[in-house]
């Protein structure tokens, strides 16, 4: 069983109110393989959204660094709401058993390779978004979109 970004099922969840439908992900959807999760969602923010980056990385945000935060386009910290979304996808995780996830490469909460760099230039960093980086903590393979099938 795998978790998915619902965003790439077709689930119009992305802070813009779309979609980033992937039709190798909707396929194990269909076949009973997964589990479907917006973590921005279930932290509390609205569809669509202001959108969010990361300033400093994932890591320092889960030790408590307050040098670290997401925070939107017009400054506001959503830190705390991103933090709640990822602590609810890990939920979900468990209580399925989940061992691998295929989340949404860039975003703030989902990337796994990479994320925005926090300054809303669409400049691409080396790193991890929220969730994954809960995720892969608690031991569960987090596989980025643009990997997904390549293995």
């Amino acid at each position: 069983m795998y978790l998915i970004s619902s965003c790439l099922c077709g689930v119009n969840c992305k802070y813009n109110g779309g979609n980033n439908l992937n039709s190798e992900c909707l396929e194990l959807v269909k076949e009973g393989k997964a589990i479907l999760v917006c973590p921005e969602q279930l932290g509390g923010l609205n569809t669509p959204r202001i959108p969010a980056e990361i300033i400093g990385k994932a890591e320092d945000i889960l030790q408590g660094n307050s040098n670290s935060k997401i925070i939107t386009k017009d400054k506001i910290d959503v830190t705390s709401e991103f933090l709640k979304g990822a602590q609810e996808t890990l939920k979900i995780a468990n209580l399925y058993n989940i061992k691998k996830a295929i989340l949404k490469e860039g975003s703030p909460s989902c990337g796994v390779k990479y994320v925005y760099d926090g300054t809303f230039s669409s400049n691409k960093i080396s790193g991890m978004g929220l969730t994954a980086k809960v995720l892969r903590e608690n031991g569960i393979e987090v596989i980025g979109d643009t990997d997904f099938g390549r293995k």
